[in-house]
């Protein structure tokens, strides 16, 4: 799709990726940018329209769907993170709150928007996701683990999606430089050159956008002898 003269709406926009996505979006010439956010208050981007948007409160999403009624892109970006594996013992209570925010969120906002979209002739769905989606090593297991339920959702919404011409990308990535990884010594990707790949491939029509190398290696090696989502050897 075209993102000149769209109306977007991104969640969990006022901050990190989201905010570059807002930022982007302007950029290029969308007509109106919807940001959600839990506290609109804390929106300080000018030229975008702020939302009080918890994707975790179903009442939020509703009124957000009546409001924003020509929105014409959906950029499904709010998240959480946490670190730790399954076997600890609270892992139980913080898969639930992962899998609510990156999973069921996704899905609800997804549903509140696709008779919206339809309604304006199609447009698109842009699901942010992770390399995580992938692999899971286990240092963010619960947060793997939603990534890849995410993953499986955003390609059902394509197969769902496709009859009212909603173009559905899923955006995989590693380690970008926000709030979210600032206690991770690891290479890190800007917002910026996330968000610049995703918008790209958005524009170009694809189903898919792998953006940064870590990522195309991970997939790649997908179909390897030793799949890239087992443990390699040191």
């Amino acid at each position: 799709m075209k993102i000149e003269n769209s109306v977007a709406l991104v969640t969990g926009a006022n901050r990190g990726i989201g905010l570059a996505f807002a930022r982007d979006l302007l950029a290029r010439g969308a007509r109106k940018v919807y940001v959600g956010a839990r506290d609109p208050a804390t929106v300080t981007q000018a030229g975008v329209q702020a939302l009080r948007l918890d994707v975790n409160k179903p009442e939020d999403v509703a009124a957000a769907a009546a409001l924003a009624t020509d929105v014409t892109l959906v950029i499904n970006n709010a998240g959480i993170a946490q670190p730790g594996g399954f076997l600890a013992a609270d892992s139980e209570e913080i898969a639930r709150r992962i899998f609510e925010t990156n999973f069921f969120a996704v899905l609800r906002v997804s549903k509140a928007f696709a008779p919206i979209l339809k309604a304006n002739g199609g447009g698109a769905l842009l699901n942010v996701l992770s390399v995580a989606s992938w692999v899971n090593g286990g240092e963010l297991a619960a947060y793997s683990a939603s990534k890849s339920a995410a993953w499986s959702l955003t390609n059902a919404l394509r197969t769902e999606l496709s009859t009212q011409k909603t173009q559905v990308l899923g955006l995989h990535m590693a380690y970008v430089d926000t709030d979210l990884t600032r206690g991770f010594d690891v290479p890190k990707s800007s917002a910026e050159e996330i968000v610049a790949r995703a918008l790209d491939g958005l524009e170009a029509g694809l189903d898919e956008v792998l953006a940064d190398e870590l990522t195309q290696q991970v997939k790649r090696g997908m179909t390897a002898p030793r799949p890239s989502y087992l443990p390699q050897a040191a």
